[in-house]
């Protein structure tokens, strides 16, 4: 029988209480590669057995959890610290005091409780008690000395790190469009696809100078980007469409610059519920970071590009986020002077609303106090505004004609070149996937069914994903524009008349506003009630000033009817601003403007009159409509139709060509009961009671 050990501090309560072996390794990297140390952990078991301990239990549940201060919460310790508490411990083993803990917060609990409870700790070679002076300065050297370990580990290691980083060698995962090669250098990716799908990225925010409105391109037109994969120390390209996240941090990331940066983020250290908790915090601008090297490897764009990008996109935030003092990114609408419109009495900028469905009706407005219970500034009509400013643009700039239509032609030619070049490198890289999906399934043995089938499948989806692609080219080949020698001199030809440019169709609101940016830093506007005029001041670039003068364009000029207005009346009562508005349509009503009747309109209609409603209908179980009726009933309209024709139940209209109004009490009604009922077990339609009641036989002529 093997002999059990014996120590001073080991007591018979202690051996009547069970063992706790705490096992912990502070990275996963560690649990998957350190075997020898958890083999050494999960050994003291063994040991706390032979010193006399019949029941032991291991917590393993912190394997892979740091135990330095700021690390996320360790269920493991906290169900040891509990157990202890209960006095179900007699003794806690660990292989050394860092496996505890790396914080004197910790080790100070864990030293408390184990010495109100009078639970030993021990390791392979001692055991403490907690209550016995000199084993408590022997614990609390140790706890010193692992805290200590830890943070001259630290400081080296980021040391090191720093050092590194300043060289500019300390290897990091690469972002999507670089490798690392075996020099230990930043290269491009040498896959020209990827290359040129990440230039395109620079590309098209030139052009759209919007993070979202880029992110919508590469949307609407199908383009995939590559996105980096790590998995098994291994990195892989997947090409997906992009995030929005995914086009902002690429437009913010100096590597793309040719920069090496490292130490841009700032961490935060917070309690919350009495831990300290870091938290990764705002990021730095690149000259206030750590280690910034410049021309550090070959870059997809200069320095001065990304410079003037990050201006960019900081003006579009400050702008999204309410501020006054940017134009902000050129977004889509009909209403031309969004953006660079300042109110001259309260100093606010005017923001632009568009009403309708196609929202192609444009309001610019002043909203001056009216969230504070104030009222607006000034609100305009913005269509008769756009082409006052436009004939006032046109004075300017139409000097400048022919050198706007060779940049114009310049920019036809190329045009769309990027997003071919895409899709021609695409069928490239899945016709030789699909040349090696054939020599896989090539040389399979067709007896092996299982393993063909699936060989052939991949191949067929090969062959059905370059299809899909050829016909993408096809459609885009078709709707490419191709300015041929002809086209040029049409092009600056209409530079001498530039007007005839800007009035034209093609010549889209998107355009025309990057052409006003281009010329107009501001226009203060200011409105007059005596006189009913709008005052437009225009700054200029370069400094020049110039203004203009125009009457206002009262809301009432454009009165509705007032039949229109009667039919609004009755209707409000009972139906929403949705059915309003179809009634209207049916009858060939039109607004005051001449437009068709939505619901949008008679909501405005309704309010102006004071006249209360509702946008939508509202559900009556008491009254329903002709469709209603035949669900109700399980008929079809032509026999509601035939049961109020002859009176059997009744139905009303509050204008012609409204929804019939029908009563469910008729409907529910014993003679319409019986009409229906006979209706479904014949065929027929009998509207006198006495014929219902007829048998009819074989016999019957």
């Amino acid at each position: 029988m093997k002999q059990i050990k014996k120590h001073n501090n080991i007591k018979p309560e202690h051996l009547q209480r069970k063992a706790m072996v705490y096992v912990r390794q502070s990275t996963n990297r560690q649990v998957l590669q350190n075997k020898e140390s958890q083999r050494l952990q999960y050994g003291l078991q063994y040991h706390a057995k032979e010193y006399g301990f019949r029941e032991v239990e291991i917590i393993d549940d912190d394997l892979g959890l740091s135990a330095s201060p700021g690390a996320r919460h360790r269920e493991g310790f906290e169900r040891l610290l509990s157990q202890v508490a209960l006095g179900e411990v007699g003794i806690i083993f660990s292989w050394e005091a860092s496996r505890m803990s790396r914080n004197d917060k910790d080790w100070c609990h864990l030293f408390e409780v184990c010495g109100l409870f009078d639970t030993l700790i021990g390791d392979e070679e001692h055991i403490y008690n907690p209550n016995n002076i000199d084993d408590q300065l022997v614990l609390g050297i140790r706890a010193t000395m692992s805290v200590v370990e830890l943070k001259i580990l630290k400081t080296r290691m980021l040391a090191g790190m720093e050092e590194k980083a300043r060289r500019g060698e300390l290897k990091r995962r690469p972002s999507p469009g670089y490798v690392w090669n075996s020099s230990d250098q930043m290269v491009k990716d040498p896959d020209k696809r990827v290359q040129d799908a990440i230039a395109l990225i620079f590309v098209k925010f030139k052009e759209i100078e919007s993070i979202r409105q880029t992110f919508l391109w590469f949307h609407n037109h199908n383009v995939e980007l590559p996105v980096n994969e790590f998995g098994n120390g291994a990195c892989t390209i997947k090409w997906k469409l992009p995030t929005k996240s995914f086009i902002g941090d690429v437009l913010r990331n100096v590597v793309y610059a040719g920069a090496y940066i490292w130490g841009r983020r700032v961490t935060e250290k917070k309690i919350i519920d009495g831990r300290v908790v870091k938290r990764t915090g705002k990021l730095l601008s690149p000259e206030e970071a750590r280690v910034l090297i410049k021309d550090h490897h070959e870059s997809y764009i200069s320095w001065e590009t990304f410079i003037e990008n990050q201006k960019i996109i900081s003006n579009n935030n400050l702008n999204l986020s309410g501020s006054n003092e940017v134009a902000g990114a050129v977004r889509h609408g009909q209403g031309l002077l969004s953006g660079i419109l300042r109110c001259g009495h309260c100093g606010r900028k005017l923001h632009v609303r568009y009403w309708g469905k196609s929202g192609t009706s444009a309001r610019y407005l002043c909203k001056g106090d009216f969230e504070s219970g104030g009222k607006y500034c000034i609100g305009f009509g913005g269509s008769l505004v756009d082409r006052r400013f436009s004939k006032e643009l046109l004075k300017m700039i139409t000097p400048y004609g022919i050198e706007a239509s060779i940049q114009a032609s310049a920019h036809l030619a190329s045009l769309g070149n990027e997003e071919e070049k895409i899709l021609l490198q695409k069928i490239k890289q899945l016709e030789y996937e699909e040349k090696r999906s054939f020599e896989q399934y090539n040389e399979v043995d067709p007896r092996n069914r299982l393993v063909a089938d699936e060989l052939e499948k991949r191949w067929n989806q090969k062959l059905e994903e370059i299809e899909q692609v050829r016909k993408q080219l096809s459609v885009y080949k078709n709707k490419k524009q191709i300015v041929n020698e002809r086209d040029e001199k049409i092009l600056r030809k209409l530079g001498e008349d530039f007007e005839s440019v800007w009035e034209s169709p093609h010549c889209i609101p998107l355009l025309r506003k990057k052409i006003i940016r281009t010329v107009i830093q501001e226009v203060i506007v200011t409105y007059s009630e005596e006189t009913n005029d709008l005052q437009f001041i225009i700054h200029w670039q370069g400094g020049c000033h110039t203004s203009f003068t125009m009457q206002k364009v009262k809301s009432g000029c454009y009165r509705t009817d007032k039949k229109d207005i009667e039919i609004i009346r009755k209707m409000s009562m009972r139906y929403g601003d949705d059915a309003i508005a179809c009634v209207l349509n049916k009858l060939g009503r039109k607004t005051g403007r001449g437009n068709r009747w939505n619901e949008g309109r008679v909501t405005a209609c309704r309010k102006r009159e004071g006249i209360k409603g509702q946008k939508r209908t509202r559900k009556d179980q008491e009254i329903l409509s002709l469709v209603q009726a035949s669900k109700y009933l399980g008929v079809g309209h032509s026999t509601i139709e035939k049961l109020v024709a002859h009176k059997i139940i009744g139905k009303e209209q509050i204008v012609p060509l409204a929804p019939w109004e029908i009563k469910k009490s008729d409907l529910d009604s014993e003679r319409v009961k019986k009409i229906i009922s006979y209706l479904h077990k014949t065929g027929k339609l009998v509207f006198d009671e006495k014929d219902i009641y007829i048998q009819t036989t074989l016999f019957n002529d």
